[in-house]
């Protein structure tokens, strides 16, 4: 697995930031909100690998914000003010992971699964998608979701994050060894999960999607087969629901959406966790086509390995996606 850090857009140093952290100490929370602007998505990114979910990213996000602000006068400055936030954010996490009623097995039991808008991503870094797809396509994501709580935080922490397994140990309250332990098993685990894509194949997945999206359109079956591999996998959180092999999930896609008229469900292209991805609008006897989902799509050189469904469209509000689409 690469270890990348995730990029803050500015430096914890210099004459404004050190204005910006003296006023919000004195009380000024909009040099507070000046003061943790640039680290909003990065923090919020976090949030989303430690949770899988961006509806729950975003509540503690803000948890996060609200914890900071009060708890602004304990910091000292030793360590770069997004390492002191991260912390927060990370413990926030764990207490949210905590109130789940508990750990899924598989990656089916993953209830609370949602995508990320590639758009949000971009907002951090424009050359994550293409540089660091590992670390936020939904198979990764959801194959954090199934390690236990503090090991998935040392994963994230030393694995994405970069930080020292000493810097780790005294956020989560352990050991250095207690550490390396934590992210030998977590790297154990992960490696045995679902693959996940290695390099960018952004030119060939837009021809896969689009093939795939005009075979849909076409109501295709057969065609749509010949895009998926033999070993292809559908997913739809919070179903727990895994359909797999390609004659499988070819009848799936035969009978099931709209009862097998496909043409009736509109496919916009859109984007999430660094991967193609598929808005759904099912088309009504009014004439008004509504939002039905997103469609998660991981591609390799051999066709479409997995398909992820998410069958509610209030995720659409993430993607800037309207609930109606245009006629």
């Amino acid at each position: 697995m690469a270890r990348l850090t995730d990029v803050s857009t500015v430096e914890d140093t210099g004459a404004e930031h050190a204005a910006l952290l003296t006023a919000a100490r004195d009380g000024d929370h909009a040099a507070f909100t000046a003061l943790v602007a640039p680290h909003r998505r990065a923090l919020h990114l976090h949030c989303y690998r430690m949770l899988g979910s961006i509806d729950q990213a975003e509540e503690a996000l803000q948890e996060t914000l609200l914890r900071a602000w009060r708890g602004l006068g304990g910091y000292q400055g030793r360590a770069p003010l997004h390492h002191w936030l991260h912390k927060i954010a990370t413990m926030a996490c764990l207490r949210a992971v905590e109130r789940r009623e508990r750990l899924p097995a598989v990656h089916a039991e993953i209830a609370h699964l949602q995508p990320y808008p590639d758009a949000l991503i971009d907002e951090l870094d424009p050359a994550l998608v293409a540089e660091r797809r590992e670390e936020v396509t939904l198979a990764f994501v959801a194959a954090l979701q199934l390690l236990p709580p503090t090991q998935r935080a040392a994963v994230i922490l030393r694995e994405v994050l970069c930080w020292s397994a000493a810097e780790v140990a005294a956020l989560l309250d352990v050991s250095v060894p207690a550490v390396n332990s934590l992210l030998q098993r977590g790297r154990a685990a992960l490696r045995s999960g679902p693959e996940r894509p290695q390099r960018p194949l952004i030119d060939y997945e837009r021809r896969l999607l689009r093939q795939f999206v005009q075979a849909w359109e076409r109501c295709d079956i057969d065609a749509l087969a010949a895009l998926l591999r033999e070993d292809v996998i559908l997913r739809m959180p919070p179903e727990e629901v895994e359909i797999a092999g390609r004659a499988a999930v070819t009848r799936f896609f035969a009978t099931e959406p709209a009862g097998g008229r496909l043409d009736l469900i509109r496919l916009v292209e859109t984007g999430a966790n660094g991967q193609p991805a598929l808005a759904a609008y099912l088309s009504e006897k009014t004439g008004r086509c509504r939002g039905y989902g997103i469609m998660v799509l991981s591609m390799t050189p051999e066709g479409v390995a997995e398909l992820v469904g998410f069958p509610d469209p209030a995720v659409f509000r993430w993607f800037d996606l309207p609930l109606e689409a245009p006629a």
